[in-house]
């Protein structure tokens, strides 16, 4: 049940791979574009199809190039196949990396010749390109003196900064028509402060991220130190509300815990927004580094317990519900943790789960710790889970529930004759969903890039239609009317404008903000903007997603 990895090569390998990867990166910017390894694969003299299926493993994430880790699995996937391995999506998931030879390449030596213009470049036979142990039994790599593995002497090239308006990957795309699109819109009517601040780089950069949500001792902490296998800087597990703050563990050189603070204002880190919430909570806020090769592909944002009534309202020096609003919209998958001797939902806990409105896609909801309590009581304790999940999260669909016991404990599987195998079985799924996190990472950024698009288009009718019912005289009794009747507002503006219902925000925070600004001094409706929109939603994105798709299709 752990969460498979792509294994990182062999360090006895890493200098040819990276020589491999500097000459066929034709451009010098540290990616593998379609046509620059259409173009390197090609020498593995495998059949396209082959080849179109080594893409699909390699470009994990589907954003439209390999980066050095991503060339790697490719060059160990194209190794095994030439070695008579069936390339499958699971080609590398039990096998060693030491056990797999680099692929033989034809032609390599000309490669490096004509991109690197070695001087004194001769053939080296004998390389490690040469047949080794990763074929199954009674299968043999075919030897080639074309093999070559460029002198050790050779420095790598170096990298060239990749310029702001290039467009090399689905992400690149992406900030491209923000910055050019998008934002103009939502600074022209205001959607910040209604909804989300503008986004940054970083924000499209950062890794997919998975929040665990959940009162006070569900496991939270234990889970995410399940997966990692240890526990991160700064980590406090007990019975007793121990995670006092809102924690992002990532990916690091060394272990260390950096302030709220500090992150807050790091250019190269997806938390800008978060200022927003002032230093109360950024006191209340750290990034947690550690290096893990989990953490390569995926972040993971602990929360405090979730208190229960007056407690929460006077202990919490910052808007609990707006932060984990904020995470939740960027967040990739969100885990809402469940006792089974805790299944009381407080109204602090059904306020955060509301703020999950529109996120309902990424929510997951687990059952800890149910090896604690027998058969007959498990069944009772699901059903009551159920019934109070149906009253709180306000849809007609029934709500996946992952029952397990998240962690390194052994399993207390003698309370319940089904546990081993009903648990191993729970948990094999939820780690399926883990799985597909990084696979379907870019996929997920284009969801939330349309959303928001959508969201902006419809907030620039919503204000600009108010200033349109603005008169020239008595203009504050008219705001307050208006502020009164907003959702007959927000229904006349969608049979106006032929709006679909379920896009609009929601009235009660829409009202409480729009009561800081003055309705007439908002903008006039823009046709050209809501056309750059549509353009972005009709064509632009279309036509993006096309360009960086598997190169072999």
């Amino acid at each position: 049940m752990d969460l498979i990895v792509a294994p990182s090569s062999a360090k006895r390998d890493d200098a040819l791979y990276r020589q491999w990867f500097d000459a066929a990166d034709a451009d010098r910017d540290g990616r593998l574009t379609g046509s620059e390894a259409v173009s390197f694969f090609s020498m593995s003299q495998l059949p396209r199809e082959v080849l179109k299926k080594v893409w699909g493993i390699a470009d994990v994430s589907r954003a439209g190039y390999l980066g050095f880790r991503e060339f790697v699995t490719a060059m160990q996937v194209i190794g095994l196949a030439q070695a008579g391995y069936e390339v499958t999506p699971d080609i590398l998931k039990h096998k060693d990396p030491e056990d797999i030879s680099p692929p033989v390449l034809t032609g390599i030596e000309t490669l490096f010749q004509r991109n690197l213009s070695f001087s004194n470049a001769a053939e080296v036979p004998g390389s490690s390109s040469s047949p080794g142990s990763a074929g199954p039994p009674g299968s043999a790599r075919e030897s080639s003196d074309a093999s070559w593995t460029p002198p050790s002497s050779v420095k790598p090239r170096k990298r060239k900064p990749l310029p702001p308006q290039a467009v090399n990957s689905v992400i690149d795309g992406l900030k491209r028509l923000y910055v050019e699109k998008i934002k103009p819109l939502e600074e022209t009517y205001l959607f910040g402060p209604f909804h989300s601040p503008p986004l940054t780089p970083s924000d499209f950069d950062s890794k997919p991220m998975v929040m665990l949500l959940g009162q006070y001792s569900t496991g939270k902490t234990t889970f995410i130190k399940h997966l990692l296998k240890r526990e991160y800087p700064g980590a406090h597990i007990g019975p007793e509300p121990t995670t006092d703050r809102f924690v992002a563990i990532m990916q690091g050189q060394d272990e260390r815990s950096v302030p709220g603070n500090t992150v807050a204002v790091q250019a190269d880190m997806p938390f800008n927004g978060l200022t927003k919430f002032g230093t109360a909570f950024l006191s209340k806020f750290e990034c947690s580094q550690l290096p893990h090769q989990l953490l390569d592909h995926v972040t993971f944002i602990d929360t405090p317990g979730v208190l229960s009534g007056e407690k929460q309202r006077t202990m919490r020096s910052y808007d609990f519900t707006g932060v984990v609003q904020w995470f939740a919209q960027r967040s990739d998958l969100i885990l809402l943790l469940f006792d089974p001797h805790k299944l009381d939902i407080s109204d602090e806990f059904k306020r955060v789960i509301g703020a999950l409105r529109g996120q309902d896609d990424k929510i997951r909801v687990v059952l800890n710790k149910a090896d604690q309590v027998e058969t007959q009581q498990l069944m009772r304790v699901y059903g009551a889970l159920m019934w109070s999940l149906g009253k709180v999260l306000n849809t007609p669909e029934v709500s996946r529930v992952y029952i397990g016991s998240f962690n390194d404990r052994p399993m207390r599987a003698e309370n319940t004759p089904l546990g081993a195998q009903l648990f191993e079985a729970e948990q094999n799924d939820l780690m399926a969903d883990l799985n597909d996190i990084p696979r379907k990472s870019v996929d997920r950024k284009v969801n939330e890039f349309v959303k928001r698009a959508r969201a902006a288009k419809i907030h620039a009718y919503i204000v600009s239609s108010l200033r349109a019912r603005m008169p020239f005289m008595g203009k504050a009794k008219v705001q307050q009317q208006i502020i009164d009747n907003l959702e007959e507002e927000f229904d006349k503006i969608q049979r106006e404008h032929h709006l679909p219902r379920g896009d609009f925000p929601n009235v009660d925070y829409f009202r409480e903000v729009l009561q800081g600004y003055q309705i007439s001094n908002f903008n006039k409706l823009n046709p050209k903007l809501l056309k750059n929109v549509d353009d972005v939603l009709g064509i632009d994105i279309p036509d993006l997603l096309h360009k960086f798709r598997n190169p072999y299709d």
